[in-house]
Formats: structure tokens, sequence, C-alpha cells
């Protein structure tokens, strides 16, 4: 038993028994056909040790978000079938979003799920930051353990969070500094340094004083990010220069027109920042290659677009050429490790960008709160 977590040998005897298991198997699908079956091939060592053991196994997972009603663009037939050829025997119940229940927890849905099952097992750490009813109801009434997906993304998260080697740097990208700011400020109270790139960072510049231009901005989370500067100075690493899109640019499409240059930290109006530039890929790959524990979640810029991906290609190549223990936090980061074909030169993929970043910040998740409340836990 892993803090205080049953895995699957403090279940018992399992042969024999039906074994309700709660996946993410929220894969992205394309004209029905599934684009990455990562996920899927993730839940693998639990559903095998199961069946292995001569349980009677039916996995549930969601997909997408379709509003609590059956909507076709959702069906998880796809994964049906990829999971009968991974798996064979392993049944699979109906997109679990079908249900308003899921999602409010509600007790009669709960019921539903645990009905014929004699056991659960939770191996869905991508939802593991969510109180629905797949997740947090089973435990209440049935014994419960943790796959081994989910064991291990808690091991290596919580091992980072309360015992790295030092020095650590985290990197932070995305969107939002407003997703961000309570995982940054749990960050900085154990990495000795935080690295900021995305579009968050534009808000921190205009704290700081600088022209944005059309860059992303969270006027409501200036006064924080000012704060932030300065309660904690220099660990706190900004860019140094960014690449911007001119007028008349547009995302994701090089043929309309909008000039790219590179700028320090301001931007004149019109102009849209997009990536982190040269001069900070190079300042924030001498600090990661000096590292010996490194977590990365979020891009450093729209690295989808060509024009605007080298800062989140030049940090991924530093990460993965570092000597320290890498964690990627899921999400935009693990898409973009694969793009650039660098995901066998890190030591750990997360399978949950959110859910990562609220263990971190908080040290639990609530699907970890409910298997430690499970009648075989304690």
């Amino acid at each position: 038993m892993q803090f205080g977590v049953p895995e699957l040998e403090d279940l018992g005897e399992v042969d024999g028994r039906s074994v309700l298991v709660r996946a993410d198997f929220n894969v992205p699908i394309r004209n029905g056909e599934i684009t990455d079956d990562l996920r899927i091939r993730s839940a693998l060592p639990t559903l095998r040790w199961l069946t292995e053991r001569g349980a009677k196994v039916t996995a549930c997972t969601h997909l997408g978000r379709p509003k609590g009603k059956p909507d076709p663009a959702f069906s998880v037939e796809p994964v049906r079938v990829r999971l009968a050829e991974l798996a064979p025997g392993v049944e699979l119940l109906d997109n679990l979003r079908f249900d308003p229940g899921e999602t409010e927890d509600d007790p009669g849905f709960v019921e539903q799920l645990v009905a014929g099952h004699d056991m659960y097992v939770n191996d869905a750490f991508g939802a593991s930051h969510r109180s629905h009813a797949s997740i947090v109801g089973p435990p209440r009434t049935l014994p419960s353990a943790a796959g081994r997906l989910l064991a291990k993304e808690v091991e290596v998260l919580l091992g980072v969070r309360e015992n790295p080697r030092k020095p650590f740097v985290a990197i932070t990208g995305g969107a939002k500094v407003s997703d961000k700011l309570g995982v940054i400020r749990a960050l900085l109270d154990i990495a000795d340094t935080v690295l900021i790139g995305g579009g968050m960072c534009f808000t921190f510049f205009k704290a700081m004083g600088h022209t944005i231009g059309n860059s992303l901005c969270e006027d409501d989370q200036v006064q924080q990010c000012a704060d932030l500067l300065e309660e904690f100075g220099s660990r706190l690493v900004l860019p140094e220069d960014v690449v911007g899109l001119g007028p008349g640019g547009k995302i994701g499409d090089p043929s309309a027109g909008g000039e790219v240059r590179n700028f320090g930290r301001s931007l004149p109006d019109g102009w849209m920042g997009l990536d982190v530039g040269p001069g900070t890929a190079a300042a924030f790959g001498e600090l990661i290659l000096e590292a010996r524990t490194i977590l990365w979640n979020g891009p450093m810029g729209v690295f989808e677009d060509p024009r605007f991906e080298a800062g989140t290609r030049a940090v991924g190549h530093s990460v993965a050429e570092s000597r320290g223990f890498s964690v990627i936090g899921g999400g935009d980061s693990a898409a973009a490790v694969a793009q650039f074909g660098l995901a066998s030169e890190v030591d750990h993929i997360s399978t949950g960008g959110g859910a990562s970043l609220e263990l971190i910040e908080r040290g639990d998740l609530p699907g970890l709160a409910a298997l430690r409340g499970a009648p075989n836990a304690g």
C-alpha cells in the first residue's frame, strides 16, 4: 500500500470476481479512427494483471464532452474495437458522460456502475482530479485499488513534489496564467527556478510595465503576477525575447501574410507574441541542462504553427539532453515531445495534464482520497 492507497495486491483473490476498472481512454479520434492509442496501451499492465488471475474485467471511460446525453460523435466504439485487439475479453461500457450523473457524482448512477461488480480499480490518473461518479463513487462500497498506471503516476509526481534532486527546474507554459498561478506558487515553494513561457508570460510582462501589443493578457491577473515577481524575484525567470506576428497575420495560416519578427519584452501595437525567442531558448536551455530534476508543463508558444515551434522544440531538446530526471506533465507538453520525436528521451510522460498539476499543487487528488476510504483500505 503506497501513499496510503491500496494497490492491486491489496484486493486479495480476484479469480472469478467481477472487477470494474475506471480507465482513461479519452483518446484522439479522427474520422472514426484512433490517431494515438497511448492511453489504451497504458492501461494494459493493469488489465492483464487482472485477467491473467482469472478476473472478469469491465472497463469504463469518458470520451470528450458529450454534455450528459448520448452523442454519436463521442461513441466509444473505436476504443472498444482497439481494446478488443489489445486486451481480449475485457468489456467496455458506453461513454460515462452520456449520463449527467457521471459529472454530478449522482448516487443513483454510482449504484448502476457498481451493480454486479465485486471490486473496483481506478487506473484513470488523468481523470482523478475530478469528483465524478466513476472516480469517487465505487470506493464507497467496493474493495478498491489503484491500478498500475495510477500508482506509477503518483509515485513519480509526489516524488518530484516531496523529494526532488537539486537543482530542481520547473518549466511552465501555456496560454492562461490564471490556470497556472496556483501551481506556479506551489512550484516556487519546492523548485529552485521556475521558467515561464507561452502566452502567460505577457501578463507578467504587463505587470513589469512592458507594452505587449495584441498579445494574450489577463488583465485581472496582472496584480497577482506583480506580487509573485516581487516575492520571488530572480527565481521566477521570464523570457528575454519573443517572436511576434504582425498585423494581418493569422495563427496557423502562413499564407494569410503578416510579418514574423523577433522582439525583446516589449511589442508594438498590432503585434502578437506567439513564441519565446532564440535568446530565451538558449538561456532556458542552460538552466535545464544544469538541473537534476525537471518538470515541464505547457509549451513555450503556438508550436502547432511551424513559424512558432522553435522555442518549444529547443526547450524539448534541452530536457531530452539533460542528465537530470525529467517529467513531462501531460497535455500539450506531451504532444510537443511526441511531435518532435523526443518521447523516448525523457524519463516520465504523465497521462494527465490537469491531474498532474493538481497533484503537484495540492499533494492529493479526489480519486486518491476516495481509494483511501475504501472498505479494504487502512
